[in-house]
C-alpha cells in the first residue's frame, strides 16, 4: 500500500530524515511515533507530497509521490495537526469546497457527503459555522475533508491533541471504525492511544527508524523475563513460598498491599516457560483464591522511553 524507500531530507546542513524505510500493509493500523526533533513531522510531509524528499523514494499504490503527485494522492485521506478549516463557512459549505477541489462530481456528492456526515456523527451540525463548533467537533469536521473522495488510506496526525477525555474517547472509537475499511497512519503523542488502536509501530530516532513491530513483540524483546502480576487472597508468606518452588521463576516480588486480606506479588518468569498452569494449581492447592492473573509486558510508553533514550 505504501512504500518508502531510503527517504532523505536536507534543511540546509541539517539532516532532518536519515534513510528511513518502511512499508504500510493494506488494511494496517500503524502508529508513527518519535519525540520531538525527530523528524516525524518532516516524514509525514512527505508521505503526503506537501514537502519533497532531498533523495529516496515513497510510492502510494505503486505510484511514485513525486512523479505522479495526482495519482499517488488521489489513495490519501490526510488531517494534519491544525485541521486546515474555514471557520466562516458551515460544515456543509466547507465539505462541498473540499468535494471542487478534490474533483468530485456534483451528482454524486449529496449521497457521499451524507455517508460521511452520518459515519463522522456531525449530521446535527452540517449547517452550523465552523468557527462556532467545539474543538472535538473541529476535529470531526477535520478528519471528513480527509474522508472526502473516499481514499483507500487515512493520515491523521495527532488526532486527538487538546480533547478532552470524552472526546478522546468518541474519535478512539471513530478511527477503530474507519479502520474497517481503510489504512490509517496514525501520529500521536498520547501513547495510550496508539496503543488501544494500532496493530503495529513504527518509532523513528534522531531522523532513522530505531523500531518497527508490534507493541506486544516490542514488549517482550525489550524484557529479559517475563513478568506476572498475581492478586489473591490468602496468607502472602506461604503463597510466596509455594511458588518461588515453581520450575521457571527467577524470582518473586512482594507489592506490600494488604486490603482486607488481598494482596499482590509480581512473579519474573523465564523467557520460554508459561507458568499460568502452574500458579493456578498451585494457589488452588493452597486454597488461595486468585483475583487476578495478568502479564506485565512493558507498556508501549516504557517500550518508547527505552528506545529513544537509549538505555
Amino acid at each position: 500500500m505504501i512504500e518508502i524507500k531510503n527517504l532523505v531530507k536536507h534543511y540546509g546542513d541539517k539532516k532532518a530524515v536519515n534513510g528511513i524505510s518502511f512499508t504500510v500493509n493494506s488494511g494496517e493500523v500503524l502508529g508513527f511515533l518519535g519525540p520531538n526533533g525527530a523528524g516525524k513531522s518532516t516524514t509525514m510531509n512527505i508521505i503526503t507530497g506537501y514537502l519533497s524528499s532531498t533523495s529516496g523514494s515513497v510510492k502510494i499504490n505503486g505510484h511514485d509521490i513525486l512523479e505522479e503527485p495526482e495519482l499517488a494522492k488521489k489513495s490519501i485521506g490526510y488531517l494534519p495537526e491544525l485541521p486546515p478549516l474555514y471557520l466562516d463557512m458551515t460544515v456543509m459549505e466547507y465539505l462541498n469546497f473540499i468535494c471542487d477541489v478534490k474533483g468530485i462530481k456534483r451528482k454524486d456528492r449529496a449521497s457521499h457527503l451524507a455517508k460521511i456526515l452520518t459515519l463522522v456523527k456531525i449530521v446535527d451540525v452540517a449547517d452550523r459555522l465552523i468557527g462556532n463548533l467545539s474543538k472535538g467537533y473541529k476535529q470531526r469536521v477535520g478528519i471528513a475533508q480527509a474522508m472526502v473522495g473516499n481514499p483507500e488510506i487515512l493520515i491523521l496526525d495527532e488526532p486527538t491533541v487538546g480533547l478532552d477525555p470524552n472526546q478522546i474517547r468518541e474519535i478512539r472509537k471513530l478511527i477503530r471504525l474507519l479502520a474497517k475499511d481503510h489504512t490509517v497512519i496514525i501520529s500521536s503523542h498520547i501513547l495510550s492511544e496508539i496503543q488501544a488502536v494500532c496493530d503495529r509501530v513504527v518509532i523513528i530516532n534522531k531522523g532513522k527508524v530505531a523500531a518497527i513491530d508490534t507493541i506486544g513483540d516490542l514488549s517482550k524483546r525489550l524484557s529479559d523475563s517475563n513478568k506476572i502480576l498475581l492478586t489473591f487472597k490468602g496468607e502472602e508468606k506461604n503463597v510466596i513460598h509455594a511458588i518461588k518452588a515453581l520450575p521457571g521463576i527467577v524470582e518473586v516480588y512482594s507489592r506490600d498491599i494488604n486490603d482486607g486480606g488481598i494482596h499482590q506479588i509480581e512473579i519474573q518468569v523465564n523467557s520460554s516457560s508459561d507458568i499460568r498452569a502452574n500458579i493456578f494449581f498451585t494457589m488452588a492447592k493452597l486454597g488461595c483464591p486468585i483475583l487476578e492473573m495478568r502479564s506485565l509486558d512493558a507498556s508501549l510508553e516504557e517500550v518508547f522511553l527505552s528506545i529513544t533514550s537509549g538505555k
